[in-house]
């Protein structure tokens, strides 16, 4: 009896280490597994500006849908990982606020393509390919960049160069975008069409401001913990 009351304080003791001590790996996953779903999702989206019908729209809507709902799960569960992890590789309120903003990424291209789904615009501009691009080149920075953060200490100019080709990235954005805006109010003469067109690309320019965010979050981190 006295054998197994002394294994029983073991592992309660063992327990309540593998709880304290560092667990970065499973966070450094779940952020990359998010990174990876917006370069997915940034894939389909070049393809869904393309000139499709309305059958073929709402199957690559169910495709990016099903990846918006990916990323959601994986951010569930970091959230979950930080209310039960007591050491974390960054203060978790910069984790969580990485993570949810990667998401949001993901949100506003699903946001996009469900508008193509559910509007008909009778075409798209050529602006809607040019911005689903710039987002898709958005996607990759981001995700080099949080492939970077482990180690960030040893490579610190690497990730400071993707945080600033984001930053890049949404300032051409905001240039086609209001280019299209200009064009949009001079050449298009059907009041509908403006409203769904500019509904649309607006979803896909704030991705790339979502985007820039992202950079911003890990420029932060980086300063606090170099």
């Amino acid at each position: 009896m006295e054998q197994k009351g002394k294994q029983s304080q073991v592992r309660g003791v063992n327990s309540l280490f593998d709880k304290l001590k560092p667990k970065e790996d499973k966070f450094f996953v779940l952020l990359t597994d998010i990174a990876d779903i917006t370069v997915r999702v940034s894939d389909l989206m070049i393809e869904h500006v393309q000139e499709l019908t309305h059958e073929e729209a709402v199957e690559h809507y169910k495709k990016v849908k099903e990846q918006e709902q990916r990323a959601d799960a994986v951010q569930q569960r970091l959230f979950e990982e930080l209310n039960t992890t007591f050491i974390t590789p960054f203060d978790r309120e910069d984790i969580n606020q990485l993570a949810s903003t990667m998401d949001d990424v993901v949100d506003l291209i699903n946001s996009c393509a469900k508008r193509i789904m559910l509007y008909k615009p009778k075409s798209l501009p050529d602006s809607a390919a040019d911005l689903a691009v710039l987002v898709r080149e958005a996607a990759g920075f981001i995700a080099l960049a949080v492939d970077e953060l482990d180690t960030f200490k040893k490579r610190p100019d690497k990730i400071r160069e993707y945080c600033a080709r984001l930053v890049a990235v949404e300032r051409k954005a905001d240039d086609v975008y209001e280019h299209f805006i200009i064009n949009l109010f001079e050449k298009e003469k059907d009041a509908i069409e403006v409203i769904k067109l500019k509904d649309i690309l607006h979803e896909l320019e704030r991705a790339t401001d979502a985007a820039q965010t992202v950079g911003r979050i890990i420029r932060t981190i980086i300063i606090k913990y170099s």
